[in-house]
């Protein structure tokens, strides 16, 4: 399966979806733009603008790497970490969005997500592309 799109996202395209999320800020980590949820990391910029890193739990990370090998990779780094980094110009749009929004769900306070419409209930709700 493949979560290519015909025009490359941007680090903004991921801005723009995680400030729709509530209690997520801008930040920065290890000198990298980042999003955050009361300090906590959901996000960041990796050490180039193509690529970000997104927190995700163990099974996700393995079934994201499965799923979309030429979007999703670790390097040794984040081996022990829970954390996937992904090609921004290869992800859609909609893969993009679930996964932050996955990544916002391990970290927002509980009482933020019950009646948030917006974010799937958990990871497995994910569009397959």
């Amino acid at each position: 399966m493949t979560a290519r799109r015909k025009t490359a996202l941007s680090y903004a395209d991921v801005v723009v979806h995680a400030l729709t999320l509530p209690m997520v800020e801008e930040s920065t980590s290890y000198g990298t733009p980042a999003l955050k949820v009361r300090g906590k990391l959901i996000v960041r910029l990796w050490e180039d603008e193509t690529i970000m890193v997104v927190k995700t739990d163990w099974d996700e990370r393995e079934r994201l790497l499965a799923t979309y090998p030429d979007v999703c990779f670790l390097t040794d780094h984040y081996r022990n970490y829970p954390y996937v980094l992904v090609r921004l110009p290869l992800i859609s749009a909609s893969l993009m969005q679930s996964m932050v929004t996955a990544a916002w769900r391990l970290v927002a306070p509980k009482s933020l997500q019950t009646g948030n419409d917006a974010a799937p209930a958990d990871a497995s709700k994910r569009s397959r592309e």
